[in-house]
């Protein structure tokens, strides 16, 4: 679950702290005081695009911190295989830090694209919010709620649907290629053999260009080597008094003159003769060195033609030895291709049909088990909205097959509803409200919440368009999802707030200038007071805190029987 919230800089918060629970979290606070604003920071932390504006005025940076516990042996393992390390007692700590045109996000200290963070959000945590419910009008949502609840028989099937597909697809492309007139594949044919030709020509071998490189560095230098070389052999030979070999010769004689006076002089004396041994070694080398040192204009000639052939084939085939070679296989291929066009033509289309066939069946096999979980998610759904104030409620699910194939099958498949008895089913956007909307999904929440093992709900204007005993509906419904799962709701409503586990405000402030949000959790008697505002606006009477407490006490009964 998501057991600590930081929040810096951000929007209208400067800095802010929050400890979460398990169950039900109602977050309140007066309209525009920033609501809103923690579930945006939320998004952000999770890798939801963002811009530099959500930095607060006058500061550096903004940053989110989202420390989540895991527990479930199971998550932790899914979490592992997404190479995220948690602490030793389930702890993972996700940050973002979000400054002018860039921003910064790790997991446990780690560095994180948005991708895996996104990756992790589906593990952890589903954000529902307004857009949300809107996005019911979808049908391509309407799939993907059916799939959800139906993953455990139709996700290993859809798999095999997506393999299938890819394979056709190719197919697809490749048999499309086929559609050239004669002509066309003529010319292809000789550009093709050119090609080959050419790059076989040149018998390019590996490493052929560095030993060439390093062969014709020598060659370009021999003139400069030669005289160092030269210079060398004078300084450490023995042509002149000056010459290092000369002068240790010398000094060899003259310690001839006193060795035997002194056993150490004798030590000194054969370091002279090792010298001289080592100025000798040097020098024939020098001189061997000059022996085999042959300028030749020619062969330097030679290596310069054969690395600008080398060098012209690279810029034409690729930049190396190794993608000259993939080139020269894929080339082979499409000449194999077209010197056998009429054949490999047939080879592709039989291979289509046989990958159309095979996909057609598992497209079906996908559509029956899709067909039959609709009904169990549809009954379950209409029971759901049942208990939120829809009476007569009749939910049902239509697929229209598709003309073509798709990674998904061959389903596109939307929901029907009916809100009054006699009336034939109909799209949800001919029928709902934006209020019925938000039950609706309410609904589906709480169906794949049951079979889900997301341990945190967000639900941000759920209460959007309602009131009343619906309200009341809606909040036990969120109180039933609260004993399995960690949920967070924004609210207004105080029918939704009094079943609140934990309940915390949210307000608005200005000091020093500056709008500043703050956020803090409410004891008993400070949440019956925001219940009374919720209840009698600005002026909070007696009568009104009396009949907050009781309809907190009433929510408190209600949470231990249902």
């Amino acid at each position: 679950m998501l057991s600590h919230l930081h929040v810096k800089n951000f929007a209208l918060i400067d800095e802010a702290d929050v400890d979460f629970g398990s169950g039900l979290n109602i977050l309140t606070g007066e309209t525009g005081a920033g609501k809103s604003i923690l579930i945006d920071a939320v998004n952000a932390a999770l890798g939801q695009k963002v811009s530099g504006s959500v930095i607060r005025k006058g500061a550096e940076y903004a940053y989110i911190e989202l420390m989540f516990s895991i527990d479930e042996a199971e998550k932790l393992e899914a979490v592992r295989e997404l190479d995220i390390v948690p602490e030793e007692d389930g702890t993972i700590i996700v940050t973002r830090k979000i400054m002018a045109g860039k921003s910064m996000s790790r997991i446990n200290d780690e560095a994180a694209t948005l991708s895996k963070l996104r990756r992790l959000t589906s593990l952890l945590l589903d954000i529902h919010g307004q857009h949300e419910h809107q996005s019911l009008l979808s049908d391509k949502k309407h799939l993907e709620i059916l799939d959800l609840y139906g993953k455990e028989t139709i996700q290993p099937e859809k798999q095999k649907v997506e393999k299938l597909y890819q394979e056709y697809a190719a197919l697809m492309k490749e048999y499309a290629s086929f559609d050239m007139d004669e002509d066309v594949r003529l010319r292809k044919l000789d550009f093709i053999r050119f090609e080959i030709g050419e790059i076989e020509d040149a018998a390019i071998r590996q490493g052929e260009e560095e030993e060439l490189e390093a062969r014709y560095k020598v060659c370009a230098s021999g003139a400069k080597i030669a005289a160092v070389l030269n210079e060398v052999k004078k300084e450490i030979g023995y042509d002149g008094a000056q010459a290092a070999g000369e002068a240790v010769d010398r000094a060899i004689h003259s310690m001839a003159q006193i060795t035997g006076l002194d056993p150490a002089l004798d030590g000194i004396a054969s370091q002279l003769t090792d010298l001289e041994a080592v100025l000798n070694d040097c020098n024939r080398a020098v001189s061997d060195y000059l022996d085999d040192l042959v300028i030749d204009e020619e062969e330097l000639a030679g290596i310069r033609k054969r690395l600008d052939l080398i060098r012209s084939i690279e810029s034409k085939y690729g930049n190396k030895w190794e993608l000259i070679q993939e080139y020269l296989a894929e080339k082979y291929e499409q000449l194999k291709k077209l010197e056998h066009y009429e054949e490999q033509k047939k080879v592709v289309a039989e291979q289509l049909q046989k990958t159309e066939e095979r996909i057609k069946k598992a497209s079906g096999r996908l559509s029956a088990l899709r067909k039959k979980a609709s009904k169990s998610l549809c009954g379950r759904i209409a029971g759901g909205l049942s208990e939120l104030n829809f009476e007569n409620v009749e939910l049902t699910m239509e697929f229209c097959p598709l003309k073509e194939y798709t990674k998904n099958g061959t389903d596109q498949v939307q929901f029907l509803i009916s809100t009054n008895v006699g009336e034939e089913p109909k799209p949800l956007h001919m029928v709902a409200s934006g209020g019925e909307l938000s039950r609706i999904m309410l609904a589906v929440k709480t169906v794949l919440a049951d079979d889900d093992d997301i341990p945190t709900l967000i639900f941000d204007e759920i209460d959007t368009g309602i009131s009343g005993r619906t309200a009341q509906m809606v909040s036990e419904k969120l109180s039933y999802i609260g004993r399995n799962h960690q949920v967070l709701c924004i609210t207004h409503l105080p029918q939704i707030a009094s079943m609140a586990d934990r309940h915390y405000l949210i307000e608005k402030s200005s000091r020093t200038g500056k709008t500043e949000t703050r956020i803090h959790k409410l004891d008993t008697e400070e949440s019956v007071t925001e219940l009374a505002r919720l209840l009698g606006g600005a002026q909070i009477t007696e009568a009104v805190l009396e009949n907050a407490r009781e309809m907190k006490k009433l929510a408190e009964q209600t949470k231990l029987t249902k």
